[in-house]
C-alpha cells in the first residue's frame, strides 16, 4: 500500500520551495491536487530556457504525481469552489508572499472555521513574524540570510552560494517533517494547526555542523573551500577536463595508511612528515602533490574503482551530464525516463525515500488544469455542463 493513501493534500505552492515538499508527499502515496490560476499555472511552468511553449523541465522536475486543477481564486466563484474543497483535504501547502492568501479571504484563520481538522502549511523566506517577515526571499536570498554564503567559497576568496537548493528544496523537505509530524497528531486529537518554515531558519538548520566550529576561535567560521582535514581534498584527473576531479575524505590514520598503500607509496606510512596532524597540516602541499601526480594518471572513475574497496572515502566528481550514465544510480533503478505528451522522453532523478512495504508508480506532473473536471466531479459532483459554465466564465 502507499504509505500514506489516506492523506489528501491542496497544493497551492508554486516554483520549488513548497512545490517540492508537496511532490515527496505525493511519492510516499498522498493524493494531492494543484490548484492552479487558469491559463498561467504555476509560474515555474514557464521557466523555458529553450524558450518554446512547453512546460519547463523545472517545473516536471517538481511536479510529478500530482493532479492539476485550474481555479481563479481571485474570483468569487473560485474562492466559494475552493472553501468547498478544503473540508475534504487534509492539509492546504502554500508559498506565496507574506499576506497573499489573507488578501484573498483564504488564510488559516478562515480556514480552520469551516475546517477545524485542516493542516495549513507554509513557508516564507523569514516566516510569517519579525522585522524581515514582510521581505521577498528567493533561493539565494535564504542562502545569505541562512549564513551558507559565508561559509562557502575558497579560502581568502569572496562568498559563495551553494549549488544545491538549500533554501528552497531544503525548507521543502523541512516543511513535510513538519506537516506529518501534525498529521499524525490530528490522528490523536482531530485538530489541525498552523506549520511554519522560514527558509532562512531551514538555511541556518543545515549549516549547523559549520557553525559549531566558531568556537574554536571566537570570530567567523572562515571559509575552507574543498581542504579539510589533510589530504582531505579535491584532486584532479585524467583527462584534464572542467569535472574531471575526485574528492578524498581522508578522516583517520587507517584511511590514510590504505590511501598511502593504494597509490603504491607504503613508504609514506612511516614518512616523518606526514605521521601526525601537525606535521601534515605543515607539509599539506607536499602530500597533495604526491597524491595528484596519481590522480592525473587516471581518470575519476578509475580512482574511486580502486580507492572505494580499500575502505578510502573518494567519488569522482559527477556533473550535470555524468549523473544520467552513472551505473550504480541506473542499476539502483534512482534514475528514471519519464514520457510527456508533449515533451516527449526525459530522464528524471527519482524518489530518493525507499520503503519495504509501500509502493507508488512515479507519474508524470500534469497538463495544466489537466484534471479540473476530474476533481470537481469527483469531489463536489460539479458535471460537464457546469465545468463548461465555469470555464468560459474565467473561473477555471
Amino acid at each position: 500500500m502507499p504509505a500514506l493513501e489516506d492523506l489528501k493534500i491542496l497544493d497551492l505552492t508554486q516554483y520549488e520551495a513548497g512545490t517540492s515538499c508537496t511532490q515527496m508527499l505525493a511519492w510516499l502515496g498522498a493524493e494531492v491536487v494543484k490548484i492552479e490560476q487558469p491559463g498561467l499555472g504555476d509560474p515555474g511552468r514557464r521557466l523555458r530556457p529553450r524558450g518554446g511553449n512547453e512546460d519547463a523541465l523545472y517545473f516536471l522536475t517538481y511536479n510529478a504525481n500530482k493532479r492539476s486543477v485550474t481555479l481563479n481564486l481571485r474570483s468569487e466563484e473560485g474562492k466559494r469552489l475552493f472553501l468547498e474543497l478544503v473540508p475534504q483535504f487534509d492539509v492546504v501547502v502554500e508559498n506565496f508572499s507574506l499576506g497573499t492568501m489573507e488578501k484573498l479571504g483564504l488564510g488559516y484563520e478562515t480556514l480552520k472555521q469551516i475546517h477545524p481538522g485542516v493542516i495549513y502549511a507554509t513557508v516564507k523566506g523569514f516566516g510569517t513574524t519579525g522585522p524581515y517577515s514582510p521581505f521577498h526571499s528567493y533561493e539565494m536570498i535564504a542562502q545569505a540570510a541562512g549564513g551558507a554564503f559565508s561559509v562557502t567559497g575558497m579560502a581568502g576568496g569572496v562568498p559563495l552560494r551553494s549549488g544545491g537548493n538549500l533554501g528552497d528544496t531544503g525548507s521543502g523537505m523541512i516543511l513535510m517533517g513538519g506537516i506529518l509530524a501534525a498529521y499524525i497528531q490530528r490522528l490523536k486529537t482531530g485538530e489541525g494547526q498552523h506549520v511554519e518554515v522560514a527558509q532562512q531558519e531551514a538555511v541556518l538548520n543545515q549549516i549547523r555542523t559549520a557553525l559549531s566550529f566558531r568556537e574554536r576561535t571566537g570570530e567567523p567560521v572562515p571559509r575552507r573551500g574543498n581542504r579539510a582535514t589533510v589530504p582531505t581534498d579535491l584532486y584532479p584527473c585524467a583527462p584534464g577536463g572542467d569535472n574531471d576531479y575526485v574528492y578524498m575524505h581522508v578522516p583517520t590514520r587507517h584511511m590514510l595508511d590504505a590511501l598511502f598503500t593504494a597509490i603504491g607509496r607504503p613508504e609514506l606510512v612511516v614518512d616523518p612528515r606526514f605521521d601526525s596532524e601537525e606535521a601534515r597540516a605543515k607539509h599539506q602541499e607536499e602530500l597533495w602533490d604526491i597524491i595528484a601526480d596519481w590522480t592525473r594518471q587516471r581518470t575519476k572513475y578509475e580512482v574511486m574503482e580502486l580507492l572505494g574497496p580499500v575502505d578510502v572515502p573518494c567519488s569522482a566528481v559527477l556533473d550535470s551530464c555524468d549523473i544520467w550514465q552513472d551505473r550504480h544510480l541506473n542499476e539502483r533503478g534512482y534514475i528514471r525516463t519519464m514520457h510527456h505528451p508533449v515533451r516527449g522522453d526525459w530522464q528524471f532523478p527519482g524518489m530518493p525515500i525507499r520503503l519495504s512495504r509501500s509502493s507508488v508508480e512515479l507519474q508524470r506532473s500534469p497538463l495544466l488544469g489537466e484534471h479540473t473536471q476530474e476533481v470537481l466531479a469527483e469531489k463536489l459532483g460539479v458535471n460537464s455542463d457546469e465545468v463548461r459554465s465555469l470555464h468560459e466564465a474565467g473561473v477555471v
